[in-house]
Parts: C-alpha cells; sequence; structure tokens
C-alpha cells in the first residue's frame, strides 16, 4: 500500500496517483464484469491507497456484453468503495450491451445514454460538492 512506503519514497507512479487522488472531490470508478464479479487489477489499484479515498464520493460506471450491464460487479463495488471510505452514489451508470451502446468512433449510439448519464453526473457533482465543503471544515477523526 502507498502509505507503507516512507514519505517520499514511493515508486513514482503510486506517488503520482496518491497526488492525483488527493486534489481530487470525487471518484468515477468505471468496471467491467469479470466472472460476474470485480476485475481483479481494478481491486488490486484501489486497495493500493487508502485515507486518500477518505471523505470523497465515488460514482459507478459498469458496462458488460450482456443485458444486465455489469451491475453484479458493481454491486460488489459498492461495498468495496464504502470500506474504503469513498461510498458510492445512490445512481449508479450501468452500461448493457457495450457493443452496441457505443459506435465504433465512442459516440453514443443509444439516445437514452444521455438523460441516464446526466442524471448519474449531477448527482455526483452535488454529493462531491457536498463532501468538499464539508472536509474544508475537518473531518471526524
Amino acid at each position: 500500500m502507498y502509505k507503507e512506503y516512507p514519505k517520499g519514497s514511493a515508486p513514482e507512479n503510486l506517488e503520482r496517483l496518491a497526488t492525483l487522488y488527493r486534489a481530487a472531490d470525487a471518484f468515477v470508478i468505471v468496471t467491467g464484469e469479470y466472472n460476474h464479479s470485480i476485475p481483479p487489477a481494478l481491486s488490486n489499484l484501489l486497495d493500493h491507497f487508502l485515507e486518500e479515498y477518505f471523505f470523497r464520493p465515488s460514482g459507478i460506471v459498469s458496462y458488460s456484453a450482456g443485458a444486465f450491464g455489469g451491475v453484479r460487479a458493481a454491486v460488489q463495488l459498492r461495498a468495496m468503495l464504502c470500506e474504503l471510505g469513498m461510498p458510492s452514489t445512490p445512481t449508479m451508470f450501468p452500461v448493457p450491451k457495450i457493443a452496441s451502446a457505443l459506435a465504433d468512433d465512442g459516440t453514443r449510439a443509444d439516445p437514452a445514454l444521455i438523460n441516464r448519464f446526466q442524471r448519474f453526473a449531477s448527482e455526483l457533482e452535488w454529493y462531491a460538492e457536498a463532501l468538499r465543503d464539508k472536509r474544508r471544515l475537518g473531518v471526524p477523526y
């Protein structure tokens, strides 16, 4: 874990991420579904940090090739994010049938995506601003 390195001795990649994370007011966690769960690489990356996440909300974007849009991974991720100190917002953004939801150039092929994303993003922004303002006043510990 990043916190286990003496100050200034963490590998450069971890140090850059820690700096970036501390500057963030919220996190958008994007996950595919791997055996109905969180991809191991994502879990490993998240586990490298802790305090950098505290009192910052997270929004979960999930996707899969099937009709569920990665929600099986997202539900498990929600518990993990809470344990890490960055609870997820109530609204998630699952993208089912990812191969047909986006065009080859990355634009949306599904017109409903924009409305769903706007709700997701506005909720995350609200939580990010609220917790940012509260963090400025101090945290419980």
